[in-house]
Order: C-alpha cells, then sequence, then structure tokens
C-alpha cells in the first residue's frame, strides 16, 4: 500500500450515484424552462449542492432565490440516497481491507451531509472513514484549490501523500494543481471525459479493487 491516507469523492467514485444526481439536478433547469450545454454536468458536480445553485442562478438566470432551489435538490434527492442507491462494485469490500491495512480513509463531496450521512450509515460504511466532509464544511468547492489543502491539514499529512480520488475531470484537475496525488475513477456518467481524467491524474482505475494494487 502505497499510500496511508485517503480522501474520497461520494457520487460516481464510492456510490452509484451519477444517475440520481442528475436528474435532480437537470430537472430544476427543466421544471423552469432554462436551456443548458451538453456539458452541464461536468460543470456543476464540483460545486455542490449551494455552489450549483448559484451557478444556476448567476450563469444560467435562474429566477428562484438560493433557498428555494435548496429545498428542491434536498427534496428531490433525499429518497434517493436514504432508499436506493447502492454503493458501486467492489468499493465496501476495498475500503475494509484498506482500513485493516491501517489506512486513514476520509470523503469530501459535493452533496450535503442531508443526503451523504444517511446514505453512508444505511451502507454500513459511515464509521469507516475518519472524516466525513461535505464541501459545506469548507465554505467552498472542489473547484477551489484551497478545499484540498484545508483537507490536508485536517488529515495531519503532506499534501502529496495524500491520494485524492473523483470520478470528475474537474475535481480531479483542481486536486492535482493543489498538490495532492490523484487517481480518477471511471463511472459511466463521466465515460466521454475518460481520456481528459487520464491526462491529469496519477493513475486511473475501472473497478475500485485496483485502488489495492496502487
Amino acid at each position: 500500500m502505497k499510500f496511508s491516507a485517503y480522501l474520497f469523492d461520494f457520487d460516481g467514485t464510492l456510490v452509484d450515484s451519477m444517475p440520481s444526481f442528475i436528474s435532480v439536478m437537470l430537472r430544476i433547469l427543466d421544471e423552469n424552462g432554462i436551456d443548458y450545454e451538453d456539458d452541464i454536468i461536468k460543470i456543476i458536480t464540483p460545486l455542490g449542492y449551494q455552489g450549483t445553485a448559484k451557478y444556476y442562478i448567476e450563469q444560467l438566470g435562474l429566477a428562484v432565490r438560493e433557498e428555494d432551489i435548496l429545498k428542491l435538490m434536498n427534496q428531490y434527492a433525499y429518497d434517493e440516497y436514504a432508499y436506493k442507491i447502492q454503493a458501486k462494485a467492489t468499493v465496501i469490500d476495498t475500503l475494509k481491507k484498506l482500513k485493516e491495512a491501517g489506512a486513514d480513509l476520509n470523503v469530501l463531496t459535493a452533496s450535503p451531509h442531508s443526503v451523504l450521512d444517511v446514505c453512508l450509515k444505511r451502507l454500513g460504511i459511515f464509521d469507516i472513514f475518519t472524516n466525513v466532509w461535505s464541501c459545506d464544511d469548507f465554505a467552498t468547492t472542489k473547484a477551489d484549490k484551497e478545499i484540498y489543502r484545508m483537507a490536508s491539514e485536517k488529515i495531519g499529512k503532506p499534501i502529496d501523500e495524500i491520494l485524492f480520488l473523483d470520478d470528475n475531470y474537474n475535481a480531479d484537475k483542481t486536486a492535482v494543481l493543489a498538490g495532492m496525488k490523484v487517481c480518477g475513477v471511471y463511472d459511466k456518467s463521466s465515460e466521454e471525459y475518460t481520456d481528459e481524467i487520464k491526462s491529469v491524474s496519477d493513475y486511473y482505475i475501472k473497478d475500485f479493487c485496483e485502488l489495492l494494487d496502487i
């Protein structure tokens, strides 16, 4: 095991939730008749719910109060995360093996605790992590280099000794710029960006169990 500390994304990395995330986020735009580009999910995924709400208002012209957008996001997403979304293949077994080997496991995600915590607890893996962070805890997004530096300080390891795993190109690229080692993760939702993710990552895995060989 080359790394003693890991920082995991949640949606599309640990759990197979991107179809639900995409459905929730696009539903709000569709209900309000807002047009968007094909790469909208690539853009908003690292932003978190609050960052996405701001993006909708400031960049896409959604004429809805930020607090009302957030309320809808949480309302639409809760049932999916609380009852339906499952861990991706081999994730749970791999996490347990890393933990048994003495690794420090942490989560950093754009999703709020209202859906994050309930999902990890239902899957039985919440307590396997030393820290479970939402971007909300840092008052910024994964599009900001500082969030990775702040996370490394809290983990208590030099930033280049922590392996960050994410299925999103923008998050992977920003983590690299912050000085963190990065492992890109395959997810069907970001399949078209595979080459881009590989181009900025130190490692790339298609199945989570491959992490044990890094």
